[in-house]
This record gives structure tokens, C-alpha cells and sequence, in this order.
């Protein structure tokens, strides 16, 4: 269970990434609506890495417990 939730905090963190990419790049062609909306979806993926970040290492910790 530990690497699923491990994988699930990856894949925010890359689609966190993509959406701070795009965003900056809509920002260089001064298309501030476009950077706008992609900074948005950065942070909304950057909130859920954090929480599957959150919930990976408190279930690594109780792995390695056992």
C-alpha cells in the first residue's frame, strides 16, 4: 500500500510540474489569462501531492514498524 500511495504523490508532484511549465510559458507570451488558469491547476495538483506525500510517508512509517 505504501508504494501506491508513494506513486499517486509522484504523479501530482510531475502533473504539478507540467502545469507550472505551461504556466510560465503562457506568462513569457504575456497570455496572463492562460498562465492564470494553469497556475491554478499547479497549485490544485501541488495541494494533493502534498496530502498523498502526507499519507505515503505516515504509511512508511508504520511499514516499517512492522
Amino acid at each position: 500500500m505504501p508504494k501506491a500511495t508513494h506513486h499517486e504523490a509522484a504523479d501530482h508532484h510531475e502533473k504539478a510540474a507540467k502545469s507550472h511549465r505551461t504556466a510560465a510559458e503562457h506568462h513569457d507570451k504575456g497570455d496572463t489569462a492562460a498562465a492564470h488558469k494553469h497556475a491554478e491547476e499547479a497549485h490544485g495538483h501541488s495541494a494533493k501531492a502534498h496530502e498523498h506525500s502526507t499519507k505515503a510517508h505516515g504509511k512508511s512509517k508504520e511499514h516499517a514498524k512492522a
